[in-house]
């Protein structure tokens, strides 16, 4: 079996997520808009948004390039909902084999 992925927590993050819950915001607050203001910082850039999964963020991508309908070009080795992104914008996921040393998409199988 190979994993797609395995979540690595310790105790700062528990301690951190233990913070806001206790703080009573368990949507969008103060952590969210310190961390939105630090990214976008980081990234040299004059705005950022957190999303509440990596699935609304790749939504939200394919919302800003205008994808709608068409073919999508994606790895068979990813989670489910990166394929469901793709279809919430009535476009259709087309696999595409990967590189067995990178896991990456292989550019070279690519038919389109």
């Amino acid at each position: 079996m190979i994993p797609v992925f395995r979540p690595s927590m310790g105790d700062d993050e528990v301690k951190a997520v233990g913070e806001v819950l206790k703080s009573g915001w368990i949507g969008l607050g103060p952590k969210t808009k310190e961390f939105e203001e630090k990214f976008a910082a980081y990234i040299k850039t004059k705005y950022a948004v957190g999303v509440n999964s990596a699935t609304a963020a790749l939504h939200l991508a394919m919302k800003v390039m205008n994808v709608e309908g068409g073919e999508v070009i994606t790895t068979p080795m990813t989670f489910v909902s990166t394929n469901h992104a793709i279809l919430y914008n009535n476009a259709t996921p087309v696999f595409c084999d990967i590189e067995p040393d990178t896991l990456n998409i292989d550019a070279k199988k690519m038919n389109h």
